[in-house]
C-alpha cells in the first residue's frame, strides 16, 4: 500500500465504525476474567499504575481496568465511540478520555506505565504508534496489545459463519484486517523482537439477536437501508437455525494477548 492509501485508509478506518456503537457495545464479546486477572497478576500491572488505552472504542475493555481502580486514559479518534464511553464511563473518577489516535495520543512524554490496545491495534499505522509509544512511555514501560480472535475452523457453526462471511461480504479478505496480523509483525513492533503471549478461551451460547447483532458491529457489514441488508440478515438466519439448539449456538474465541517492551 503506498504512503497515500495508507494515510487514506486510517482516516477512513476512524469513521468505519460511526453508527455502529450501540452493537458494538451490546454484541462485541467481553473479556474473560482470567485474561484481566492475568493482566494484574502475571503481568504487571498494580491498581496504581497509570494505563493509556489506545484506540478504547465505547470502552468494552477499559470498564475492565477501570473496574480495578487503575487510572486510565482512554484515547479514541472516533467521536460516536468516544462520547458513548464518556456516558457510560463517568461515574468512574480514574477515566480520562482523550479525543486522539494511536498514533498522536495527545499524552505528556513519559507519563503512562503501560499502553493496551483491544481489538484496534490492526488500525493503526504501526510506525508512526511505535514511535508515539515509546515517547508516552515512562522508562521500563509495556505495551499490551489484546484480541478476541473468532474461531473460524474446528467448531461445525465457527466455519459455517465463515463461510458465510467469506461468500457474502465483497473483499472480506482485505477488509478483515486484524486476520493480516501475524507473530511476526509482533516480533518487528517489540523491542529486539521479543514478546511473551498468552491465550485464553473464551466461549459464549447466543441467540440469533445476538449473533446478528455481532454481525451488524463489524466494520464491514451493510448498515440498514442498503440494499444487501435483509438478504444477508435473512441468510444469517438460515444459517443459525442449521445449527441452533435451544435457541443458541456455541460462538468461540480465543482470548490473544501480547506484552512487550519497545
Amino acid at each position: 500500500m503506498t504512503g497515500e492509501g495508507l494515510l487514506l485508509f486510517i482516516m477512513d478506518s476512524k469513521k468505519l465504525f460511526s453508527g455502529k456503537v450501540d452493537n458494538y457495545i451490546r454484541y462485541r464479546p467481553s473479556y474473560p476474567a482470567e485474561a484481566i486477572d492475568f493482566l494484574y497478576d502475571k503481568n504487571g500491572i498494580k491498581k496504581e499504575s497509570v494505563i493509556a488505552d489506545a484506540g478504547s472504542g465505547p470502552g468494552n475493555f477499559t470498564v475492565h481496568l477501570l473496574e480495578k481502580g487503575t487510572i486510565v486514559y482512554a484515547v479514541e479518534p472516533n467521536d460516536h465511540m468516544r462520547e458513548t464511553a464518556e456516558k457510560t464511563l463517568t461515574s468512574y473518577e480514574n477515566f480520562h478520555s482523550i479525543n486522539g489516535s494511536g498514533e498522536c495520543t495527545g499524552l505528556d512524554s513519559k507519563s503512562v506505565d503501560f499502553i493496551v490496545s483491544a481489538q484496534a491495534f490492526h488500525w493503526f499505522d504501526r510506525g508512526k504508534a511505535k514511535k508515539e509509544f515509546k515517547r508516552i512511555l515512562k522508562e521500563n514501560g509495556k505495551v499490551i496489545l489484546l484480541w478476541n480472535r473468532r474461531l473460524t475452523t474446528g467448531k461445525e457453526f465457527m466455519a459455517r459463519y465463515e463461510s458465510f462471511l467469506a461468500d457474502n461480504i465483497e473483499n472480506y479478505v482485505e477488509r478483515a484486517t486484524h486476520r493480516k496480523i501475524k507473530d511476526d509483525d509482533f516480533s518487528d513492533f517489540f523491542k529486539d523482537g521479543n514478546y511473551e503471549k498468552a491465550v485464553f478461551p473464551n466461549k459464549k451460547m447466543i441467540s440469533f439477536e445476538e449473533i446478528k447483532g455481532l454481525f451488524l458491529s463489524l466494520s464491514y457489514s451493510p448498515r440498514p437501508g442498503h440494499e444487501t441488508y435483509e438478504p444477508l440478515i435473512e441468510k444469517l438466519r438460515e444459517l443459525f437455525e442449521k445449527c441452533e439448539t435451544d435457541n443458541r449456538v456455541p460462538f468461540y474465541y480465543d482470548t490473544n494477548i501480547y506484552t512487550g517492551e519497545l
